[in-house]
């Protein structure tokens, strides 16, 4: 029986994560950077002279760039499923392609801290032999909980003849 996911083309199909992990970092973006600019301009400003405020600009431009480059990491990530490994794919600048064969998996965890239950994500946590860990961040519970069953079923069958 094949168990992976297969495109057209014969290549995997690739799921990229949902808009929670997205929305959860921009928000812990902008409440760091304009808690750190209203300091500064509130420091400088109090202690220097009003003008010295103004130094509290580079935080926000902070902002903004990291606005676009969270976006651009968050499209980076990638997953897909095919008959004997678990692809993982991230990276916007440096690529990074990790392939977790199903027989080598050890330990499958998911894990949610408090603020991705709020947000109502979980990530999964990949531990193999081979000493390599991988995560794929930001899933919905029910997702990352589907993903640790069929993982921790197809471990069990592939590593069945070892």
């Amino acid at each position: 029986m094949d168990t992976g996911t297969e495109g057209e083309t014969g290549g995997p199909v690739w799921v990229g994560l949902p808009g929670g992990l997205l929305t959860l970092r921009r928000l812990l973006l902008v409440i760091w950077t304009t808690g750190f600019a209203a300091v500064t301009a509130v420091v400088l400003g109090l202690t220097v002279g009003p003008w010295w405020a103004f130094f509290a600009v580079p935080w926000l431009a902070a902002l903004v760039w990291g606005w676009v480059l969270l976006g651009r990491n968050w499209r980076s990530w990638r997953y897909a499923e095919r008959a004997d490994d678990l692809l993982i794919s991230r990276g916007v600048l440096w690529r990074e392609e990790t392939v977790v064969p199903y027989g080598r998996m050890q330990l499958v965890e998911v894990t949610s801290g408090p603020l991705e239950r709020r947000f109502g994500l979980a990530s999964v946590q990949l531990h193999t032999a081979a000493a390599t860990d991988a995560k794929i961040p930001g899933l919905a519970p029910a997702e990352a909980e589907r993903l640790r069953d069929r993982l921790t079923a197809l471990g069990e069958a592939r590593s069945a003849g070892l």
